[in-house]
């Protein structure tokens, strides 16, 4: 069985914070019935390129998998009533629209609570349900950059650099997930519901962490270090004769494994990099020593000469090494999804692996309304006439 398996959750989403928290939790065994307008769906359908043979999004496709769709007008007065009956029946209602949209739609949380009171609303929005900016557009980037990730990104002196993962948007859907599964804890408890609130600025400035702290330690605006770490010295990307590799000595332990494997035991007994608070204070002296020392073998042999240390090191991989990478694979982070069109299709595992669960599976992302006649005639347990009624006034698809 796995975590979330008997949980139904609708997903209202759009883009990709809320379809890839809604996928999160269906990765994990909850039903996610994906609600689209029956005329276009997710815009994230054409989204590319790149695009699959028949024009599939490959954008979609990454986010989407283990969903039903269900295609449906909540712009209509009887498609608000097929999604009040549904969310009789749900557990979860995760939607991303701008603040102000569900209640235009009359399906704001005092009306779905009304018909469902143990019913958990996820809303997911850029900076929040108040607030002055609540009523901004933003995408990734904007979260990036107001969020403090730009300024923080990238080399020393040079310009901001978005991450190289849209974690503006990730986080949103890994809080998002994380939120529902506590709320629906509660709920065990209590027998309450919740309307959760994520703002995605709030996501990110959470990620602050440390480097907050920093700042309220030491009143310091940080900026970019690169791969190098304000605290740590050597933590950092490293060239070698034929690539790059990482080291990272966290801990006072590793550095006299360091200096052997580098062949410069003297630095240990040096005053200047006996501890790391010392290394940190004379970076601008040690960093050039190890560049140069670097410089002079290939990544596979410091790598074997490091981990013959135990010294915390490893390569940096292309995309497409990391994805054939024997530990990735062996911990089924690629996996193959049985796509009706295209046949066996790459696609990425899930990386909770739960005890007595059975082996994960990806299904293909739903069709637009490819589940419509399925949910509403199983879940909600209309007849053949009223479905064929709703299809012609348009209220699905």
């Amino acid at each position: 069985m796995r975590l979330l398996e008997g949980v139904r959750v609708l997903d209202l989403s759009r883009m990709l914070a809320g379809p890839y928290g809604a996928m999160l939790l269906a990765d994990q065994g909850a039903e996610v019935i994906k609600i689209e307008a029956p005329r276009g769906g997710d815009p994230m359908r054409v989204m590319g390129p790149p695009f699959l043979p028949d024009g599939a999004s490959a954008y979609f496709l990454a986010v989407n998998r283990n969903k039903k769709s269900v295609a449906l007008d909540l712009t209509k007065p009887a498609g608000r009533e097929v999604f009040l009956d549904l969310v009789r029946a749900a557990d979860v209602v995760l939607e991303n629209f701008r603040p102000g949209v569900l209640e235009r739609l009359g399906c704001a949380y005092p009306e779905l609570a009304a018909v469902n009171p143990r019913v958990v609303l996820c809303s997911i929005s850029a900076y929040g349900q108040e607030g002055p900016y609540r009523d901004w557009p933003a995408f990734d980037l904007a979260l990036q950059a107001m969020g403090g990730a730009m300024s923080l990104t990238g080399a020393p002196g040079g310009p901001p650099v978005r991450m190289g993962l849209p974690m503006g948007d990730l986080a949103g859907g890994l809080f998002g997930a994380f939120a529902v599964a506590g709320a629906l804890l509660r709920r065990e408890r209590t027998g309450a519901g919740a309307h959760l609130d994520l703002s995605l600025l709030d996501c990110q400035v959470s990620l602050l962490t440390y480097v907050a702290q920093y700042f309220w330690t030491d009143r310091r605006v940080p900026g970019p270090l690169g791969s190098r770490h304000a605290s740590v010295v050597p933590y950092q990307a490293l060239a070698t004769q034929d690539g790059h590799l990482i080291v990272a000595v966290f801990a006072e332990n590793f550095w006299a494994g360091f200096c052997r494997a580098v062949e410069r035991p003297e630095w240990t007994d040096d005053p200047r990099f006996a501890a790391n608070r010392d290394r940190v204070r004379h970076r601008g002296t040690l960093e050039p020593l190890i560049e140069a020392v670097f410089r002079a073998r290939t990544t596979g042999e410091w790598l074997a000469r490091l981990h013959a240390e135990g010294v915390p090191a490893a390569p940096i991989l292309p995309l497409d090494q990391v994805l054939a990478d024997p530990q990735v694979r062996l911990r089924e982070m690629v996996v193959e999804m049985r796509h009706p069109v295209h046949g066996p299709t790459p696609t990425l595992g899930t990386p909770v692996k739960a005890d007595g669960a059975p082996p994960f599976e990806a299904a293909p992302p739903p069709r637009l309304g490819e589940h419509t006649d399925e949910v509403l005639a199983g879940t909600l347990a209309y007849s053949r006439a009223r479905i064929a009624e709703l299809r012609a006034a348009g209220v699905v698809g």
